[in-house]
């Protein structure tokens, strides 16, 4: 059996949970991976069939998506092309995580397209919503890579085919511990603004990963570094607590870790309002923006913010085989 295993490449989230669904795949046929997007900074252990340019929504610098930046980085005619082009008919199964590339491709030929994803999970109708509503950033969901059938992750399993996020193997043989210092990652944010405002808590240690500076420096106590997974994942797993973007994969870990957990959606990014919601609901803490009038939540987190540490079953063999012995033959 031939398996298309299409990847969204906007982020981090989408490869690292690859990193452990792709080997369960491999028990199953021959896979070929398709990631597109350009804003991943996670290498993956396996071959890549098809690496292209796709649809990425670029991270800004004050909070949230650089929507100038996204428009001038997009290039239809080569989205349609690179749609059209793709030998879709050649595969038995396509797996699809939140990837427009295949998804379209699948709905231009009238073939199955099965979802295993996060944002699957995120459009369910008992999943965790944030306050204010967001109709045209839920429509973006659904619209941005369609599909026939789907399966989700999410913080907690609520209904029929959602499921407790894939923690990687890295990070299950990992035995936390507390070293006192807090592990930040907002790639939304300038490194500049991070550093000015985690500089008002001097009696915390901040080691944040940087999306956008590759060179390393200290400003009192707040260390910068390029973005690393090895590092990250040591950081995260001997820290107090994490500061993170409301991403999915981030926040799910530092709860299988057992870490305090603080989250800031992204602005105007529906998703991550919804995550910011669903984290809440497990225990962490989340603030709106990172700016100073926030700050006493974010003492508060810090002072007397508990540990949130969630048992997540590794289930990902299981989920994986259900999939493909419901829809190979579709």
């Amino acid at each position: 059996m031939k398996i298309l295993f299409a990847i969204q490449g906007t982020g981090n989230g989408h490869l690292s949970r690859a990193r452990d669904v792709y080997p369960e795949l491999a028990r199953h046929g021959d896979v070929d991976v398709l990631v597109s997007g350009i804003q991943a900074d996670v290498d993956v252990p396996f071959p890549i069939a098809y690496k292209r340019y796709g649809m990425s929504f670029i991270f800004g610098k004050k909070g949230g998506v650089d929507i100038i930046d996204t428009a001038r980085k997009l290039r239809v005619p080569q989205l349609v092309s690179d749609i059209r082009k793709l030998p879709i008919d050649q595969y038995d199964l396509v797996i699809n995580d939140f990837e427009p590339i295949s998804a379209w491709a699948c709905k231009m030929k009238r073939k199955p397209c099965i979802s295993l994803s996060h944002q699957y999970a995120v459009l369910h109708p008992a999943a965790p919503k944030p306050a204010s509503t967001d109709p045209m950033g839920k429509l973006v969901l659904q619209r941005y890579a369609p599909v026939t059938a789907g399966y989700g992750f999410h913080f907690r399993s609520f209904g029929e085919n959602i499921f407790t996020p894939v923690i990687r193997s890295e990070i299950r043989a990992i035995t936390p511990r507390n070293d006192g210092h807090y592990t930040v990652y907002l790639p939304a944010y300038s490194d500049e603004a991070i550093v000015n405002h985690l500089s008002q808590f001097p009696e915390v240690q901040w080691r944040v990963f940087s999306k956008h500076n590759k060179q390393p420096f200290t400003r009192g106590n707040v260390s910068v570094m390029a973005i690393n997974n090895k590092a990250f994942i040591e950081s995260m797993a001997t820290g107090a607590g994490v500061l993170c973007g409301a991403g999915f994969e981030g926040p799910a870990e530092a709860m299988y870790l057992g870490k305090k957990v603080l989250v800031i959606p992204m602005l105007t990014q529906y998703e991550q309002q919804c995550n910011a919601a669903g984290a809440v609901a497990m225990g962490a803490t989340s603030v709106p923006t990172l700016d100073a009038r926030h700050y006493s939540t974010i003492r508060n987190w810090l002072l007397h913010g508990q540990p949130v540490h969630v048992n997540y079953p590794d289930i990902t063999a299981d989920i994986v085989r259900h999939i493909v012995s419901t829809h190979a033959a579709s």
